[in-house]
C-alpha cells in the first residue's frame, strides 16, 4: 500500500513538470523560468533520490530520477533560450 501512494504521489508530481518543458520547446522562451528556482528544485530533488535509496523505495527512486532529469531539461532550455547576460 506504501508504494502505491508513492507511486501515484511520484506520477502526479513529475507529470506537473511536463506541460513546461512543452512550452518551453515549442514557444523558445524561457525568460518567465528563475534559473535559481530551478537549480535548487534539481539538488532538492537529488537529496530525495539519495532518500529513496537509503530507504531502498522504488517510488521515490523512480519519480525523482524521472524529475531530475525533467527539471534539468528545463535548465538546458533556459540557458539555451534565455542565456544569463554578462555585464
Amino acid at each position: 500500500m506504501t508504494e502505491i501512494v508513492g507511486f501515484s504521489a511520484g506520477t502526479l508530481t513529475t507529470l506537473c513538470w511536463t506541460p513546461q518543458a512543452v512550452k518551453i520547446l515549442r514557444s523558445r522562451d524561457a525568460k518567465s523560468i528563475s534559473l535559481v528556482t530551478q537549480i535548487a528544485f534539481v539538488v532538492g530533488c537529488s537529496l530525495w533520490l539519495v532518500y529513496g535509496i537509503l530507504l531502498q523505495s522504488i517510488s521515490i527512486i523512480v519519480f525523482n530520477v524521472i524529475t531530475i532529469l525533467l527539471n534539468l531539461l528545463i535548465i538546458g532550455l533556459k540557458l539555451r533560450y534565455d542565456p544569463p547576460s554578462v555585464p
